[in-house]
Parts: structure tokens; C-alpha cells; sequence
């Protein structure tokens, strides 16, 4: 059985968890950490499944899950990638390859640049940057238009707005705002009002400033910066984030199976297997 060791690391506004996964037996390959935002640890246990033959580090973004904010406690982009470090730094481990997906993608680029020390290879895999997109005056406007929505109207109408967000594809056109907007029901959602405004994604996450990736620190990074897309879902946010970051920094995206999801089957996305998805992540970080 795979030894899990948790623990906890007191920061700047908030406590986090973290879980670090040892192998049975020793590894010559460098521990990985594993994470996303808002996405917590829970979401990545059907890939932590398939590392058997190294280290694995994920954590609880702060706000999230089992890692909690103080009463002063706040939530930017920037804070979340020095979280990183400060949980990287718990664990003791040295340094590390990392796997970021989403947000988390996006803000370990601030990580890497503040602490470059930390990381060997990172791997990004689909960070929705809207602020290097054609489009990213659109982009942050609707993101701020759904964090308005869930103040105003709750969980599901907001939710249903960032589905629908998440799922178009190509830039968003300058009436984007102006469309009828979905139907809750339509997405299995609620359409009372419960009055909670806890949500990670919808009440934190959306709602910090547009974050701006140093592009010029990480042209010239010592870290390895891969950027990653999935097979799945052409022209939508995320993977044209990815796409935008890989043009950006000269290279060409890594292409990995499945969706923007692809390390986990869920009801939304059932034909995703995080099999293939772990094997070409291991490719992708022994190819160094």
C-alpha cells in the first residue's frame, strides 16, 4: 500500500492541507506535485492512482476543501502560486516536477518565477490566461459578470453561466453579454436561490484580478515550462490559453488525451481515462 503522510502549513490568510503519496518501494525519479484551482486534492485521486514509481504531493488550494481561510484571509492568483512554494517547502522533499491544471496551470507560472528554485519541470496543462487572448477583454468582463450573477442570484444561474462560458468555443464575440442567458435546468442545475455564497469557483476563484503571467521572466526561466492541451475541445478557453502561453514562449503545446478534465472520469465526461493521461504525463516529465 502507498504510504500518505498529511499535513498542515500555516500561511498568510489561510491554513492548507497537503498529502504526500510514497511509493513501496525507493524511486529514482523526482517527486511530482499535483494540483489544480479551484480543484482541490479529491479531484485528482483517479490520476494519483497511477503513480506508483514516484513521490506525489497535491494539496487543498486555499479556501478549498480540507484548507481554510483565516478571517483576513484573501484569494489572488498570485497568492495561490506561493502557496506552492510554501507547500513544496512543508514537504521536504526537495525539488520537484509539477503538474498544474486550470488555474492551477495558470498560477504556478507566478510559482516558477518567484521561486525558481522549486521546480524542475512544470507542466501546464490548459491555464485559461484570458489576459494573453485576443479576446480578453471580453473574457474578463463575462468572468466578472458570472462572479456577479452567484452574488445576486446563487449557485446555479452563475454555474450555468460558467459552463456555458467554459464551453464555447473561439473568441468571444462583443455581444457575448448581450445573449439570453442559459437556463439553469438545462445544465441539471438548481434554480432556487439556497443563499450559500461559499463556492471556491463561483464565490473566490473568478472573482481575483485578471492574472497577468510574467512572460518576459518566463521566456528566460530556468524551469522547464511545458504547455499542455487535451485532444478534446478545440477552441475553447482553457486550451487557447494553453495554446496562447506555448506561442508565447516559442514551443508547441503537448497534446494529452481527453478533455480539459482529461485525468478524470466524471458524468460529464465519461469516455476520459486517466490511464493514458498518467503514462503521458510520465513521458512528458522523464523527457527532461
Amino acid at each position: 500500500m502507498t504510504k500518505v503522510i498529511t499535513g498542515t502549513v500555516e500561511v498568510p490568510g489561510a491554513v492548507l492541507t497537503y498529502d504526500v503519496r510514497e511509493p513501496e518501494t525507493s524511486s529514482e525519479h523526482r517527486p511530482v506535485f499535483i494540483f489544480g484551482s479551484p480543484m482541490a486534492a479529491s479531484g485528482f485521486e483517479q490520476l494519483v492512482s497511477h503513480f506508483t514509481d514516484r513521490t506525489v504531493i497535491t494539496y487543498d488550494p486555499r479556501g478549498a476543501e480540507r484548507s481554510t481561510l483565516t478571517p483576513d484571509g484573501t484569494v489572488t492568483g498570485e497568492l495561490h502560486g506561493e502557496d506552492m512554494h510554501r507547500v513544496v517547502e512543508a514537504a521536504g522533499l526537495g525539488l520537484v516536477d509539477a503538474f498544474g491544471s486550470s488555474g492551477g496551470g495558470a498560477f504556478a507560472l507566478h510559482w516558477i518565477v518567484k521561486f525558481p528554485g522549486d521546480v524542475r519541470t512544470l507542466v501546464a496543462h490548459e491555464p485559461p490566461l484570458s489576459t494573453i487572448l485576443e479576446d480578453r477583454g471580453m473574457a474578463i468582463q463575462a468572468s466578472e459578470d458570472i462572479v456577479a450573477t452567484y452574488q445576486r442570484e446563487g449557485y446555479g444561474p452563475a454555474m450555468a453561466k460558467f459552463i456555458q462560458l467554459v464551453m464555447h468555443s473561439g473568441p468571444l464575440p462583443d455581444d457575448y453579454l448581450d445573449r439570453p442567458a442559459p437556463d439553469p435546468a438545462g445544465f441539471g442545475l438548481p434554480t432556487d436561490d439556497d443563499g450559500s455564497r461559499d463556492d471556491a469557483l463561483l464565490g473566490r476563484n473568478l472573482a481575483i484580478p485578471p492574472f497577468e503571467p510574467d512572460l518576459e521572466a518566463l521566456r528566460v526561466s530556468t524551469v522547464r515550462i511545458v504547455p499542455a492541451i487535451g485532444t478534446e475541445g478545440p477552441g475553447t478557453l482553457a486550451r487557447r490559453g494553453g495554446e496562447a502561453l506555448a506561442k508565447e514562449l516559442g514551443v508547441e503545446p503537448v497534446v494529452f488525451p481527453g478533455d480539459h478534465g482529461g485525468f478524470t472520469v466524471s458524468p460529464m465526461s465519461p469516455n476520459n481515462d486517466p490511464a493514458p493521461f498518467a503514462t503521458k504525463l510520465c513521458e512528458v516529465l522523464d523527457g527532461a
